[in-house]
């Protein structure tokens, strides 16, 4: 179902891109809301839509908890007409695969089959694609954008052979490619990266440190007021 996802996107083959941004999100900070913000206006997307993971298939148990990660999204994206939140994921309470969110936003009463999506992904993560539960299914149901840093460019050589074999196949040069068709093309999305880490955040709060300007500040009080991230509590290596 869609019912906890926000207002559906009309079903309309020509219409202004989505974004779509997934992630753990523990927590959200700057990083993430510069990443999205500028795909807007660089890619002529519509607007973007945040789906935070309820438990990510890539890793290990996230620090906060599904439900006050999905808050802390709201919290950091109120205010922006151009972001909505889609909960569904962490309402699901189960591992969430992109693949399988995105056949949920495909359905007639979400964003439909004609709306082009565009997959917002950084460059470490597209490189990792191989890995992701029936990855070439993605490139079905959505494009592609890759965020990397000004100047390095994805180098087709550095990709495992299979993804690098559908890169150069799907990549086009201009985000005019993603108004149109529903899915299916690679394009880039140059920016400067805010060298901004939620693991660093997550260290910084156990050891009692400001995370101050690299997440918003009502993300801080939340985090501080339900203890997401209790001081000291750094697991230790073995």
């Amino acid at each position: 179902m869609c019912s906890s996802a926000p207002t559906p996107v009309p079903d309309e083959a020509n219409g202004a891109p989505l974004g779509i941004f997934g992630g753990t999100f523990d927590p959200v900070h700057f990083g993430h809301l510069r990443l999205a913000e500028e795909a807007i206006d660089r890619l002529g997307l519509a607007g973007v839509r945040w789906i935070p993971a309820g438990q990510p298939a890539l890793r290990g148990a996230p620090g906060a908890d599904a439900p006050h990660r999905l808050t802390m999204v709201r919290l950091a994206t109120a205010g922006n007409p151009r972001f909505s939140v889609d909960a569904a994921e962490v309402e699901a309470a189960r591992t969430s695969y992109t693949v399988l969110t995105l056949e949920r936003l495909r359905r007639h009463e979400c964003c439909g089959p004609r709306r082009p999506l565009v997959l917002l992904l950084g460059a470490d993560a597209f490189a990792g694609l191989p890995g992701w539960h029936r990855w070439r299914t993605l490139f079905d149901l959505a494009h592609v954008a890759i965020a990397h840093r000004p100047g390095y460019p994805i180098d087709a050589g550095n990709l495992p052979p299979a993804l690098a074999a559908d890169y150069g196949e799907r990549f086009r040069e201009s985000p005019a490619a993603l108004t149109g068709t529903p899915a299916g093309c690679i394009v880039s999305l140059a920016m400067d990266q805010l060298a901004i880490s939620a693991t660093r955040i997550r260290r910084l709060l156990r050891d009692g440190q400001s995370p101050r300007y690299l997440l918003p500040d009502d993300v801080i009080a939340y985090s501080h007021e339900h203890r997401l991230y209790p001081e000291n509590q750094i697991p230790k290596c073995q």
